[in-house]
């Protein structure tokens, strides 16, 4: 049997993984801080309401996002039983934190902007600190939107989440039987529309949109590629350990196929499992960790119909 992962090797993964987090919430908060937030163009998610609580209580940005997403795990764990990983909580963390430590003003107190006069701009009667001029708002939001999707993808790669809209996307996949993708459209619209509505202005709307959509482009193509739904190919010696730990830890159904090897003609099996791209990372690193050998193929599938699949659930949980 192939040797598992040791617990020197599990921590060194497992620093890799926070620094990397760290360095992805960069991309997230400037994103947020220096393009999108100013303008009021956040694309739906706990980012947009962040907005409302800025000018209604003057509660920084990402100050609002953890205030924010405390009574939706509380929500997640109490009517959902959803146990997030230690890596989610601290993505939410950092991020929401980066986001006021990278905003302009910050950056001017401790040396890093030392023309904050060129970052600053009046806009319907308010002083707001941006990269770029009102004037070119549409370059602001290209930009937030790609390094907030760049932002978001490096942390999925990095097995973090942000929480947030993840939350209450599961709980009307949960109770509703809607589908994932679905909850998603219902929530970011719910955001957006209250957002439009409180800021009394019909454009956000459009703006949102355009960069919810440059965003979630962006995240999925740097996390696991453009398609949702991977499918998995695993050859191993270890297929019943792997196979188990598919069942546990990931809550997903495979089917077991007979192979024979094309070098020496011998018999062997095979695991095909389909998921979702946030499952891969977790899926890659349970063959790793049991299999170091096994041969792994992860192919794009753009369409999938039956029971196993749709039943699928939004696993934000580390594994160990």
């Amino acid at each position: 049997m192939a040797p598992k992962l040791t617990r020197k090797q599990r921590l060194k993964r497992d620093i890799k993984n926070y620094v990397g987090i760290i360095f992805a919430s960069l991309f997230f908060a400037a994103g947020y801080s220096w393009f999108l937030l100013p303008y009021n163009m956040a694309p739906g998610g706990v980012g947009g309401i962040s907005q409302i609580f800025r000018l209604l209580f003057g509660i920084p940005n990402g100050v609002s996002m953890i205030l924010i997403n405390i009574p939706l795990f509380v929500i997640s764990f109490i009517f959902i039983g959803k146990s997030f990983g230690l890596k989610s909580v601290y993505g939410m963390l950092v991020c929401s934190l980066m986001t006021d430590l990278m905003s302009m003003p910050v950056l001017h107190k401790v040396g890093l902007l030392p023309n904050l006069a060129a970052h600053t701009f009046e806009v319907n009667g308010r002083i707001i600190y941006a990269m770029l001029a009102p004037e070119e708002m549409f370059l602001s939001a290209i930009a937030g939107s790609v390094l907030l999707g760049l932002g978001l993808g490096l942390i999925f790669r990095f097995r973090g989440s942000t929480g947030g809209t993840d939350i209450p996307v599961a709980l009307i996949k949960q109770k509703a039987h809607l589908s994932i993708g679905t909850g998603y459209y219902i929530v970011e619209t719910g955001i957006i529309l209250a957002v439009t509505i409180f800021m009394m202005d019909p454009k956000l709307m459009i703006w949102a949109y355009i960069n919810l959509f440059i965003t979630s482009s962006i995240t999925n193509l740097v996390s696991e590629g453009l398609p949702y739904v991977k499918g998995v190919y695993i050859i191993s010696n270890n297929v019943d350990e792997i196979r188990g730990e598919i069942f546990d830890t990931l809550q997903r159904g495979l089917t077991l196929l007979k192979g024979m090897s094309g070098f020496n003609q011998r018999e062997i099996n095979v695991i095909f499992c389909v998921l979702n791209r946030r499952q891969v990372p977790l899926l890659t690193d349970i063959v790793k960790e049991i299999d170091p050998d096994a041969f792994m193929i992860v192919t794009d599938v753009y369409d999938v119909m039956g029971y196993g699949f749709k039943s699928r659930k939004l696993n934000l949980e580390d594994h160990a």
